[in-house]
């Protein structure tokens, strides 16, 4: 029941007369505020009914679960009506249809983006193989990853490609690909929180294609092709099950941890201040009022444990042992690949201000929480002809400091002036004004976890589905060549996405296990504790404090309002930070947000749910940034452009509806990327806005993404293309390529010589045991000075 109360801010009494006849008197209320009033000695607990909220039949009041609960089929709502751009066979390939199921059922899971890289990279993985398992119709020689091969200490016997008419190849890979990811997403899922939604999908999702969930033969070798293919499919599970359960992930367990233990107790979020860290460049949990995952899940655990530290023990894609680094601590061995060294520390004796890199780099993350607010005016133009990815990322923390400068446009955004024009078009891109407060606040949701919450490999997934849909795409492998069928673009193109996804989860885990690094909350409620580092004669002095910065960082002074010093001046000369307000300055989140303004720094926040508050994993290196500039290099390479469909990818955002736990953005407006590195980019940043993770978490995560996103991308290319690079013939599958121009981005340069020097001096294999034939550009059989030199010869020079 909705109570108007026109200009009034409060109502003192609520008089409610009840069915039974009896009365009851509520309140006081304030105004804009939703309350549950119940009839006294009424037993809300005993009221049964659906209580799933993904349910059609879901009932808010109940509290007693009595069976009764129904989900829509896969492509219907809960009235039975079609879904607007549900994807079909009629419209879309088979693989892409289960590619979605599995995103689908990724959302309705716990939000742990190690465990859904790979439980993407196995569901494509699957597909690859049965789609290659039937022989070529279009592409030449495409060799299987699992089936038939060892991957690891698993190998998967194949007793080679089932005999079958040319005609009914696509049907029986159709066949294949549904079964098999139907029966690993049953395994996979079985445990989810909203597990029941996602199986009235998978099941209703097999219906539709015409396909019998009853049959669970594994012989592919008897019956009829149809029995064949269904049989191929249920054998590919079986084994890509088999393989999961001994990859080093302990699925068995649900991927607990075996050997990592936090060093620091626990910081409660609902206190201020932070006594319970003793080690200050350490990771630390958060305990919780309550916590819920970004997939809306409520845990058990109101102090959630470090998700995946022993990532680096998982059987990676395109990695190798070459890649690893071994490190021991209290009797474990960590394995770190792609490892960039330490993080900025900070020594708690030591007396140390601005110049400190542990004090700079989380400092940065309270001061650009000051742009969380939009009614401050200030204005920025965040179309691509103002900004643009210029291929520049700091190497040190010197160089970061520039980059991510705190007052105006940070260089990081991008460069002026931007993309000078589409090159599709031939026009300029147009200007989009948008208030810097909607932009970042907007920025830092949309990236936390995908618009749907399928983690952050899953939302590069929904890009890469959002690229495929667009009409101006070509399908031609490297953007050369004849255009590719749509299932075989849909299964490679997932193949090479879900590789790269895999080693970036690998890869960023096993640093974040290793070096177990603190995140910004930790960090500077810890240092505001000790008080201000800035001058020895000002009062609440300590070398590990925070730093000074007028105008942003500052001591509580006599004058501030009795809020921030206290009724009895109990506060007075605490540390005080400018920034986002935080939760507690939110009412109602539909019509209210919290602004900026000075708060106490021993309760900072980040721009962050209250049940939430950071991820529970350490910050070094940043997932987000090493996910998306992987994500950003395997779409440059498969389309052959660095430019998005079109020359722009955008998402629009709508006023007052987009954004969760406050109110906004405030107007209208869309998130724009010309190329696939500005989304990435954006991606990376957004979490500083969101106060996630300082700079030093970003950037050697988006280097490490760039060498492994490619690495990933080579090494699928040379499972379903093993023939490129030393012989092309369109009519097979195999264009010819631009030499040097190793990731397709039509220019050969810094990027291409990086990859041939990290490859130099290993053998070529086509069969994906070596280095790939694209880098060998001599035909020698290896990667050495003759590849060198001819990279060199064509250095600078435009494909």
């Amino acid at each position: 029941m909705h109570v108007g109360l026109g200009a009034a801010t409060s109502v003192d009494s609520i008089v409610v007369r009840w069915p039974s006849g009896g009365f009851s008197t509520h309140g006081p209320f304030a105004a804009d505020s939703i309350h549950i009033v119940l009839e006294p000695g009424a037993e809300p607990w005993l009221t049964n009914g659906c209580t799933n909220a993904d349910a059609c039949n879901y009932e808010m009041a109940a509290t007693v679960d009595d069976g009764t609960c129904f989900f829509p089929s896969a492509g219907l709502d809960c009235s039975g009506s079609p879904l607007p751009d549900f994807p079909t066979l009629a419209t879309h390939s088979v693989a892409r249809i289960w590619n979605e199921a599995t995103l689908l059922s990724i959302r309705h899971d716990w939000a742990r983006p190690t465990v859904h890289a790979r439980n993407l990279w196995h569901t494509s993985a699957l597909m690859y193989d049965a789609w290659a398992a039937w022989g070529a119709d279009t592409i030449v020689g495409a060799q299987p990853w699992l089936l038939g091969n060892q991957q690891g200490n698993y190998t998967c016997p194949f007793d080679g490609s089932p005999d079958i008419e040319a005609e009914n190849r696509q049907a029986a890979r159709r066949l294949s690909i549904s079964y098999g990811v139907y029966r690993l997403l049953q395994h996979r899922f079985v445990n989810a929180p909203r597990a029941e939604r996602i199986t009235t999908h998978i099941d209703s999702q097999m219906e539709a294609l015409g396909y019998d969930t009853a049959w669970h033969e594994t012989d592919y070798t008897n019956g009829t092709w149809m029995e064949r293919a269904a049989s191929l499919g249920n054998y590919l599970a079986e084994n890509y099950i088999a393989y999961g359960l001994q990859d080093g992930s302990f699925e068995v367990i649900d991927y607990q941890n075996t050997y990592y233990n936090p060093m620091n107790w626990n910081l409660v979020m609902d206190e201020p201040g932070n006594p319970n860290m003793f080690f200050p460049n350490r990771w630390q949990p958060l305990q919780l009022a309550e916590f819920i995952d970004q997939s809306g899940n409520e845990g058990s655990n109101i102090s959630p444990d470090f998700l995946s530290p022993e990532w680096g023990d998982v059987q990676p894609f395109a990695m190798t042992a070459a890649d690893t680094a071994q490190f021991e601590r209290l009797g474990s061995t960590y394995t770190v690949y792609h490892d960039p060294g330490p993080p900025a520390q900070i020594n708690p004796n030591e007396e140390t201000g601005l110049e400190s890199d542990y004090k700079w780099g989380h400092t940065l993350v309270a001061l650009w929480a000051s742009h969380l607010d939009p009614s401050d005016s200030v204005v920025w133009d965040i179309g691509p002809g103002a900004f643009s990815w210029n291929g520049f990322l700091p190497s040190s923390v010197e160089e970061a400091r520039d980059y991510y400068a705190v007052d105006g446009v940070p260089v990081a955004l991008g460069v002026e002036p931007g993309h000078p024009f589409n090159p599709v078009t031939g026009e300029p891109y147009s200007a989009q004004p948008v208030l810097r407060g909607d932009f970042t606040r907007v920025l830092a949701e949309y990236w936390a976890d995908g618009p749907d919450s399928e983690t952050p490999p899953g939302h590069w997934f929904t890009l890469l589905n959002y690229v495929n849909d667009q009409p101006e795409l070509q399908r031609k492998w490297r953007g050369l060549g004849e255009p590719l069928a749509p299932l075989d673009w849909d299964v490679i193109a997932y193949f090479s996405m879900g590789g790269a996804m895999h080693d970036a989860a690998i890869a960023a885990w096993s640093c974040k296990g290793w070096h177990d690094y603190v995140r910004p909350v930790s960090a500077l409620r810890w240092m505001a504790d000790r008080g201000q580092c800035t001058d020895p004669e000002l009062p609440n002095y300590h070398g590990a404090g925070l730093p000074i910065i007028p105008g942003h960082i500052e001591q509580i002074s006599p004058e501030d309002p009795i809020e921030l010093r206290g009724p009895n001046n109990e506060h007075l000369y605490e540390m005080k930070i400018r920034c986002w307000k935080g939760p507690d300055y939110i009412g109602v989140p539909a019509l209210q947000w919290a602004g900026v303004d000075w708060i106490r720094a021993r309760e900072w926040w980040p721009y962050q749910r209250p049940t939430f508050v950071t991820p529970p994993f350490a910050g070094y290196v940043s997932g987000h940034s090493t996910f998306s500039r992987a994500a950003a290099e395997v779409l440059t390479a498969l389309t052959g452009d660095a430019y998005f469909p079109g020359g722009l990818g955008a998402f629009p955002v709508e006023a007052h509806e987009f954004l969760v736990f406050e109110d906004g953005p405030s107007m209208d407006f869309e998130l724009q990327w010309a190329t696939y590195r500005d989304a990435a980019d954006q991606s990376a940043l957004s979490r500083i806005w969101g106060g996630i993770h300082p700079p030093i978490d970003d950037f050697p995560g988006r280097a490490m993404g760039e060498v492994l996103g490619m690495d990933a991308f080579l090494l699928a290319e040379q499972y379903a293309f093993p023939l490129l690079g030393t012989d092309c013939f369109e009519a097979g599958g195999y264009p010819c390529l631009c030499p040097g121009d190793f990731n397709s981005d039509g220019l050969r340069n810094l990027p291409d010589l990086l990859l041939l020097l990290v490859h130099f001096g290993e053998a070529v294999d086509v069969g994906g045991n070596g280095a790939s034939p694209v880098l060998d550009l001599d035909g020698s059989g290896d990667v050495n000075t003759g590849d060198l030199l001819g990279m060199l010869t064509v250095w600078g020079q435009p494909c």
